[in-house]
């Protein structure tokens, strides 16, 4: 298949990453070619090499969405745990980096992905040491970096014991059979049958 020419002109040298066809990716995600265009343009005017690196990503993840603010830039949130949990779920290889195909397969999901494929990303974000199981330790962890993002902007204010009750009232939901975890299973089904479970966990609801 023959590749875009903007996608041709990105040149390579070593260590380099050459992104897929435009067409490629049009058929992988649910993007029209304009909005590759335009997202490949940005991506690697940040990222001249084709690849991002976790501190890259943290940098730039408040250019992608309006909520991502910096620990310093005033404005009582603090985007860097978020993104790192973003980041990890993106870089499916685990090799600390994502490149544009990562990238834009994970915004496709969670921008204009069905319901289930939404909840199966979402459980990989929460499921943090990726053993398919979400513990509340692990939801936790999720929950409090959201607040952090949002900072004064959460409605209303939250303090840590108020993430540890939300988090405790979600769990009692999520986990089914009162084992102490959430499986794949049990969150799809209950996700799958309250979709205000996926705007309560889902920050990107509130970002897009």
């Amino acid at each position: 298949m023959e590749k875009d020419q903007e996608f041709e002109d990105f040149e390579l040298a070593p260590l380099r990453y050459r992104p897929e066809g435009l067409d490629q990716l049009c058929e992988a995600t649910r993007f029209t070619k304009e909005e590759l265009q335009f997202m490949y343009r940005g991506f690697k005017q940040e990222c001249p090499t084709g690849v991002i690196s976790e501190e890259t990503f943290k940098e730039i993840y408040g250019k992608f969405f309006p909520l991502g603010g910096q620990p310093d830039d005033g404005s009582g949130r603090n985007s860097a745990m978020y993104a790192h949990y973003v980041f990890g779920t993106m870089d499916q290889d685990g090799s600390g980096t994502i490149t544009f195909g990562d990238f834009i397969m994970g915004l496709s999901v969670l921008l204009k992905g069905t319901l289930q494929e939404r909840v199966n990303w979402i459980f990989n974000l929460y499921d943090i040491n990726n053993d398919g199981y979400i513990t509340r330790e692990e939801l936790i962890d999720i929950v409090t970096s959201i607040y952090d993002l949002m900072g004064d902007q959460a409605n209303p204010c939250v303090d840590d014991s108020t993430a540890v009750d939300h988090v405790d009232k979600v769990f009692q939901k999520l986990d089914l059979n009162k084992d102490g975890v959430v499986t794949m299973d049990e969150f799809m089904e209950y996700c799958s049958k309250n979709e205000n479970v996926i705007q309560s966990l889902n920050i990107f609801d509130e970002i897009h």
